[in-house]
């Protein structure tokens, strides 16, 4: 993919730059004193700029009038509608219970530009880990990463007309502390010791003495600003379930809602960030409207008849299939695969590791040979999806074959910590199966012998059972939205894990109580997925790592293995993106190793329909599809459609 190629001659042209120097993060002890001695002989340097990236290179120079990607002549107006599944009961997304309500972030800015919908994605939308002030017009910090100071724009408001000051900035980072995500709470809590309001336009971060300065100014700098005055005028609570959204600063304002049927957001003709280079081209929709439908089946009709305009596909029967109304065949409706070249999603069948039946590997490999991708590829999902492997499937970051290079040494660098066979045998895949028949026979027979070794032998019934007489079961719930796609796909799955011996369930379950059993982990498996692999962050640590693995919403199987800590730890010391790009393969070896998740496909094209009413620009960059960002109404295709009566 042209994409994926773009990603890869950016990380190798930064790679060439920092060179291959020896990996600090191997040297354990004694690196992390050569890192703090480096950081205290640094705190004279202080680096002033207006983007941040950790190895210091900008692709956009400070005059930048635009990111190259977008139509900066786009025009502004009209309005986009897109279908959401399911229901919501609150417009407050850092609610700790209830479904939030679709694209509530818009409302709302950080420091540096963020991608406006998810953190996964990057702004701009064409590079890698790189970002650029928003509410702050430039920052200051030492060479050591130990402070960081935001120079704020003193022209950025709040959508009733306040002023945004640093005291807004601090107020939102202390409700984040003490009222956020406990596991998100803890982590920066160590991490970041003090935040200080210097006056109204510059706010001070210190940083703890951690061998690592990964992701602390990114953190500070994408954590979203809240009016002061208004939780102190409402009494509101960060983490309650509410109807009455926080007051943001953003390009978009609540316009109206009907609980579980629409979100209506108005562009803010008022936005106090139009003039801005990074907002050139973006936001120019002036209406965004959301309709809820509850099952798949009536969401697609809706889009047939015009009631939204633009969907997403994610089925591939659909995709495949169902294409082929009037709408289409006339040319009102457009079909695009547009190219997605950021690392898909870490998706699979996710143990949960917190179940004694679980933690044996052995059990985990067993279900994962009852998964037969081919024949569900070929039958259920009309040949349209790749196998993943990789946690950075697609990318230079994908550990393939034997170690060897940078990331050998510091595997080897950990002793007994990594199992010898992860340095002599390549990197673990997804098993292969045969693609005519639902059950593979050697497979099944691998598997049963898997699960007889771990201690479940079959009864006379059938049935597996451990030496204390108990049954081996697997329960497997699913939001009911999903249930028309992804049910007969796991309804397969679950009947070849029956003819294992194991007894199991799936069941569909409405989409708060799968959420609030997600949250609780009252599941053996769920389909999920973690953020892929895409560079050394602390972030690591929340989804992967031990510290709150007991928890954590961003690990849902619980992984917590020293050797993934070891790993991530060395990652956050290295000093050049070759020795980072080698540590993150190694710890897509370790986690492919501890085999938490039954990996299944993946997807590196956007399938997209939509009304003809809509453009964006020749080029899609690799890291968003940006429909809400960069995509823009086209009114004269508008009103050819309504003219000819295909569109009210």
């Amino acid at each position: 993919m042209i994409a994926r190629a773009d990603h890869q001659q950016a990380r190798q042209s930064a790679q060439s730059r920092e060179g291959r120097g020896p990996l600090r993060a191997a040297l354990l002890g004694l690196g992390l004193a050569v890192l703090t001695t480096q950081a205290a002989l640094a705190e004279d340097t202080v680096i002033r700029s207006h983007g941040y990236s950790y190895f210091g290179d900008l692709s956009y120079p400070a005059d930048y009038p635009h990111f190259n990607y977008v139509n900066p002549d786009a025009p502004k107006g009209g309005e986009i509608s897109l279908a959401a599944s399911g229901t919501f009961d609150t417009l407050n997304p850092y609610a700790l219970k209830g479904v939030p309500g679709s694209a509530t972030s818009l409302l709302y800015e950080s420091l540096l530009a963020e991608d406006p919908l998810s953190n996964t994605s990057w702004v701009p939308a064409d590079v890698y880990g790189e970002s650029y002030g928003l509410l702050a017009e430039s920052l200051e910090y030492d060479e050591g990463k130990t402070w960081v100071i935001f120079h704020m724009r003193p022209e950025a408001r709040f959508s009733d007309g306040s002023p945004v000051t640093a005291h807004d900035v601090v107020f939102s980072h202390n409700l984040f502390l003490e009222q956020g995500i406990p596991s998100y709470a803890e982590a920066v809590r160590k991490r970041v010791l003090t935040a200080e309001a210097l006056d109204d336009h510059r706010v001070k971060f210190t940083f703890a003495e951690d061998p690592s300065r990964r992701s602390m100014i990114d953190q500070v700098g994408s954590t979203p600003v809240f009016s002061k005055a208004w939780y102190e005028r409402t009494g509101a609570m960060l983490n309650e379930s509410r109807l009455d959204p926080a007051i943001g600063s953003g390009p978009y304002v609540l316009d109206s809602y009907d609980v579980g049927r629409q979100i209506v957001y108005r562009r803010n003709p008022d936005y106090w960030g139009w003039n801005l280079p990074v907002n050139q081209g973006r936001f120019n929709f002036d209406r965004i409207r959301i309709e809820y439908f509850l099952d798949d089946a009536a969401t697609f009709e809706s889009f047939k008849a015009g009631e939204y305009l633009f969907r997403s596909e994610s089925s591939s029967k659909k995709w495949a299939t169902s294409y082929d109304f009037p709408a289409v065949k006339e040319g009102h409706i457009v079909l695009e695969e547009l190219p997605d070249g950021s690392a898909p999603g870490a998706a699979g069948f996710v143990f949960n590791l917190g179940r004694e039946k679980l933690q044996d590997k052995r059990v985990r490999q067993a279900i994962a040979l009852a998964y037969n991708f081919e024949w569900t590829n070929a039958s259920l999902q009309h040949g349209l999806f790749k196998q993943r492997d990789s946690f950075a499937q697609g990318t230079e970051l994908e550990a393939k074959g034997l170690p060897e290079g940078l990331e050998l040494e510091l595997l080897r660098s950990l002793g007994d910590l990594v199992p010898p066979e992860m340095l002599a045998e390549p990197a673990v895949t997804a098993h292969s199966s045969n693609g005519k028949k639902l059950s593979d026979r050697r497979n099944r027979a691998k598997a049963s012998k898997l699960l007889d070794e771990a201690g479940w032998p079959v009864g006379d019934d059938g049935k597996r059972r451990n030496a204390r007489g108990e049954l081996l079961t697997l329960n497997f719930p699913i939001p009911a939205p999903s249930a028309a796609t992804l049910g007969g796909i796991i309804e397969n799955f679950m009947r070849n894990i029956e003819q294992l011996g194991i007894t199991s369930q799936y069941e569909t379950v409405d989409v708060s109580q799968f959420t609030l059993r997600r949250r609780e982990r009252d599941y053996d498996m769920l389909f999920a997925s973690y953020y892929p692999l895409t560079g050394a962050g602390t972030g690591l640590r929340q989804m992967y790592g031990s510290e709150a693995a007991a928890y954590s919403v961003f690990n849902p199987a619980g992984i917590a293995s020293p050797l993934v800590d070891a790993i991530i730890d060395a990652s956050l010391a290295t000093e050049s993106q070759a020795e980072e790009d080698a540590a993150i393969r190694a710890l897509d070896r370790a986690l492919r190793y501890e085999f938490a998740m039954v990996p299944v496909w993946y997807n590196d094209k956007h399938w997209v329909a939509y009304w003809d009413v809509f453009d964006h620009p020749d080029t899609q960059p690799p890291f968003q599809l940006g429909v809400l960002d960069f995509w823009w109404y086209d009114a004269e295709k508008a009103a050819a459609l309504k003219a000819a009566g295909v569109l009210r």
